[in-house]
């Protein structure tokens, strides 16, 4: 008689790897209808849905046979005391090719809670959501608002396996593990000459009732409205809670001139190439709305010191001009022993003399600016308050200039362009600029987004991981510490080391 074949279940990587070849676009070998595309994915994605519930199948079978036969005795070792075997435990599984139902056995004691030990062997999450389905939701609701990610998902698994309640719920849990994650990476070091920027900015964010910091809503509360409908000139909302955001990277010095930077009046004349200025690279974004100014700054100097513990390194720090900003740098800075070289970035008030639509604007900005860039800022003041006189501008008319002129002579310690430009120092806070605008404004304030504190906090630092380039790596170190939190072993934080 030939012998009966044992069938094997597939391993799980095995089997996931086999999905995702079946889910994979296949090459047009012929033009089709767009309908007909559609149902050979439906076919594809349902035989991959068969196949893996076949897998759980085959593997309660082949469970059932192993518990059944172990003694009493190995059933209290495998599972703390339970010895009692009980069949027929389901629960559904929601993954990227659909719902499933994964069936095995559990062992019990009287007034003890169920172990089944195939929750463990398979690594099955503590909701019903499988880990890539949780992946896909967390990387499409980072992306856009929560209904598109619904509908980006109900494409990629052909079915609603989720609502926006439950996603907002998967992104936050997704979260947990980002300051532990970064607390165990080293960054790469760089050599001696190579400049540590660091660059601070913040924005608003719009918060739903009950998550604004208690100033601003107590301030919200004492506000008088002029109109009923909308704001006046002036007027605050008070609906926003101030999010910090922090740029750490490398960049090589790059010795500059002020005309490199800006141009001459009249325009450049093509005889001098101009120099390019220091290039960020290695770049490292950190961001809270939940946290106080002071944590996020502490976080980018505790990333700065990661980089450079010996301190042998020129650190050059770049703020908007925020006064409290410039403190907490300060204040940190002091703390760790290191000196930082601050620089402010520069605005004009050209408008209080030229229209917008006037060319000898761009001629006025080019002198004063050149000035300030060539280390004479008190110079540049003298001339922007002896114009003002000159031609008699009202205080309304002059409100810019004064303002301009203030700003640099009470940061005047902080303005030496010249200074930082035969440093090679970058001078611009573009980097952080950005960052805002691609953390924040690209998605945490879309129009109509209300967004609760930890709602936003788990959306913002998400998106600087995957800023960072981190999210693959991170996502593993997430997945191993749920495993632990889930089904902790006794000896899994008891290791020494022995050598």
């Amino acid at each position: 008689m030939r012998p009966t074949r044992r069938l094997t279940p597939l391993p799980v990587p095995l089997l996931s790897s086999l999905v995702s070849s079946i889910l994979s676009p296949v090459p047009k070998l012929c033009s089709c209808p767009r309908a007909g595309g559609g149902r050979r994915r439906e076919r594809a994605r349902e035989l991959a849905r068969l196949l893996l519930q076949g897998h759980f199948d085959l593997r309660a079978r082949r469970e059932e046979a192993e518990l059944s036969a172990l003694n009493a005795g190995d059933r209290a070792v495998l599972a703390a005391g339970r010895t009692r075997l009980e069949k027929g435990h389901r629960r559904q599984l929601a993954t990227v090719v659909g719902p499933v139902t994964v069936t095995r056995r559990a062992l019990r004691a009287p007034g003890r809670t169920n172990c089944c030990p195939a929750d463990a062997v398979l690594n099955l999450p503590r909701v019903r959501h499988s880990l890539g389905l949780r992946k896909l939701a967390v990387l499409e609701a980072c992306r856009g608002s929560c209904d598109t990610a619904l509908e980006a998902i109900d494409r990629r698994c052909g079915a609603r396996l989720m609502g926006k309640w439950q996603a907002e719920e998967l992104v936050r849990a997704a979260a947990v593990d980002i300051a532990a994650f970064y607390l165990l990476r080293t960054p790469e070091p760089a050599a001696k000459q190579t400049l540590l920027v660091l660059s601070f900015d913040g924005k608003g964010i719009v918060m739903g009732p009950g998550h604004l910091r208690e100033a601003t809503q107590k301030a919200a509360e004492r506000a008088k409205r002029t109109f009923r409908t909308r704001l006046s000139a002036g007027e605050k909302s008070g609906r926003k809670r101030m999010a910090t955001l922090a740029v750490v990277h490398d960049a090589e010095p790059a010795v500059r001139r002020p005309h490199d930077i800006i141009a001459p009046p009249g325009g450049r004349t093509g005889q001098r190439t101009v120099r390019k200025g220091p290039k960020a690279r290695a770049k490292w974004l950190t961001a809270s709305v939940e946290h106080d100014p002071e944590h996020v700054i502490k976080t980018a100097f505790d990333q700065a010191e990661a980089r450079d513990p010996q301190h042998r390194r020129n650190r050059v720090v770049l703020v908007d001009g925020a006064t409290h900003q410039l403190d907490l740098v300060r204040a940190e800075a002091g703390r760790r022993g290191v000196t930082v070289h601050v620089i402010e970035k520069l605005w004009a008030a050209a408008r209080c003399f030229h229209t917008a639509t006037d060319p000898d604007a761009e001629t006025w900005v080019g002198t004063k600016a050149a000035r300030i860039l060539a280390g004479d800022a008190s110079g540049a003041v003298a001339d922007i308050r002896a114009e003002a006189a000159r031609r008699r501008l009202t205080d309304d008319q002059r409100a810019a200039a004064d303002t301009a002129c203030r700003y640099l002579t009470n940061n005047a310690d902080h303005v030496h362009y010249d200074q930082a430009l035969t440093a090679g120092w970058p001078i611009a806070s573009g980097i952080v600029e950005g960052a805002a605008r691609h953390l924040i404004a690209d998605r945490l304030d879309i129009t109509g987004s209300r967004w609760s504190l930890a709602g936003a906090e788990a959306v913002l630092t998400l998106r600087a991981v995957i800023s960072n380039n981190d999210f693959p790596e991170y996502w593993i170190f997430h997945t191993a510490r749920e495993r632990e939190r889930l089904y902790p072993q006794p000896d899994q934080h008891a290791y020494g080391l022995s050598a």
